[in-house]
């Protein structure tokens, strides 16, 4: 039996505390926050035009949720906008650094398992005491294989939707709970089929191209873009009609 774990770098953990935190957060996630007693929740936060502009994934810890989310510049975006809409709501947000390691193997674990595909396997909060330790680019290469998303290195805040990131095929919505900041353009998009790009895992005979380069047909017409990579293997947003057609590059 094969497992392996990875450290994230550059992860945060906003901490939501007091008697609001549920109805708080409900009202704002794409997601139904009372998953969260069974275990970790993946949503989305997002525009009121119901554009992307932050994930994360939610646990509970004692009388607190835990968003744990990118670091940075863009944990300290969530934490803000957080505070815009707390209004009289009483909870108390607090912002901290958070370690994270993923696993992944053929083993089944007493960690909390990653909500948005099987395969990949469970994150920890602590430094895992068994398994193989790889870096960074082996995750990477794994996630991008499985078509994941990995929040702004593959959404563009404020620009996509979460139909372009598959992000219903990753249990990041939940479209039966209430409403939601962005509710009305995610159900539109995904109920009446209206994304016209999405994101697909590609292949190059060469390394990939930057993030953000502009991917052509075999006619040299423009149908999407590069994001984020691992070798010749990475993710780009393409038009769904051209997907179908003949490439300069493979599609999985």
């Amino acid at each position: 039996m094969s497992l392996f774990y990875t450290y994230l770098d550059n992860r945060a953990a906003i901490t939501v505390s007091g008697a609001d935190r549920y109805d708080f957060l409900q009202s704002l996630i794409t997601n139904d926050i009372h998953k969260v007693e069974n275990g970790l929740v993946y949503a989305c936060l997002l525009t009121p035009q119901g554009k992307f502009l932050f994930d994360f994934f939610i646990r509970q810890e004692d009388e607190s949720l835990i968003l744990e989310c990118e670091g940075g510049g863009s944990a300290e975006a969530l934490l803000k906008k957080l505070k815009l809409y707390k209004l009289h709501s009483n909870v108390t947000l607090d912002l901290n650094d958070q370690d994270v390691w993923v696993l992944w193997g053929d083993m089944d674990l007493d960690h909390p398992r990653d909500p948005r595909h099987l395969d990949l396997g469970f994150r920890s909060y602590a430094k895992p005491e068994q398994g193989d330790e790889t870096p960074f680019e082996e995750w990477n290469k794994h996630r991008i294989s499985l078509c994941v998303p990995d929040g702004s290195r593959d959404l563009i805040p404020e620009k996509s939707t979460l139909s372009e990131g598959n992000m219903d095929a990753l249990n990041a919505i939940d479209y039966k709970k209430g409403c939601y900041v962005g509710q009305e353009l995610t159900a539109r998009m995904h109920y009446r089929g209206l994304a016209k790009k999405k994101l697909y895992t590609v292949s190059f005979e060469g390394g990939a191209p930057a993030p953000m380069t502009d991917l052509t047909d075999n006619d040299g017409k423009n149908i999407g873009e590069m994001r984020s990579s691992s070798g010749n293997l990475g993710l780009a947003l393409l038009k769904i009609e051209a997907a179908d057609k003949p490439l300069p590059f493979n599609i999985h």
